[in-house]
């Protein structure tokens, strides 16, 4: 049964991944997004990493996703006109997942399938409160000056974008 679950999320986040790439709406694309990072929390979450599936949902699928529907939407951006190089490049793109598909079933093939791992590498994972409370610790001693490094530099984005999202007249020059 845990087998069946894991393929069938990883195709959902494979192809809602697919969605991305080749949805030429950005709002959908950035739904399509969410999802696949939805997908990637529960792959997470069948591999008992409950601190990286939580990590997934609140960091990406909730503040990144979050932030790209409001650029978007900030910047009021309409899909694409479908041209002709919009096909070849969809094209040479389905010809490059297709070579990639094949050198990993013949790969999977000659190598047959990973061995499993020694039993005394899966004994268990660390108390979460010690394996947390460390996390922590380094953050904010060691760590101190990358994360406000981090935040002045989303501040500093955050402010471009409301600069840039403005509208200008063009006899002003002000707006």
């Amino acid at each position: 049964m845990a087998d069946f679950v894991f393929y069938l999320f990883a195709f959902l986040t494979v192809l809602a991944a697919a969605g991305v790439v080749v949805n030429r709406n950005a709002i959908n694309a950035a739904l399509c997004l969410l999802l696949s990072f939805v997908g990637m929390a529960a792959l997470f979450v069948l591999l008992e990493a409950y601190f990286l599936a939580l990590l997934q949902v609140l960091v990406y699928a909730g503040a990144v996703v979050v932030l790209f529907l409001f650029i978007i939407m900030l910047f009021d951006v309409q899909g694409g006109d479908p041209r002709k190089p919009y096909r070849k490049i969809a094209a040479a793109s389905g010809l490059v997942a297709l070579a990639l598909l094949v050198i990993g079933v013949l790969s999977l093939a000659h190598h047959g399938p990973p061995a499993n791992p020694d039993p005394a590498l899966l004994a268990g994972p660390l108390p979460a409160g010690a394996s947390l409370k460390s996390f922590g610790y380094l953050l904010f001693t060691t760590y101190l000056l990358p994360m406000q490094v981090t935040g002045f530099l989303l501040l500093v984005a955050m402010l471009g974008v409301t600069v840039l999202s403005r509208k200008f007249d063009a006899g002003e020059g002000t707006p």
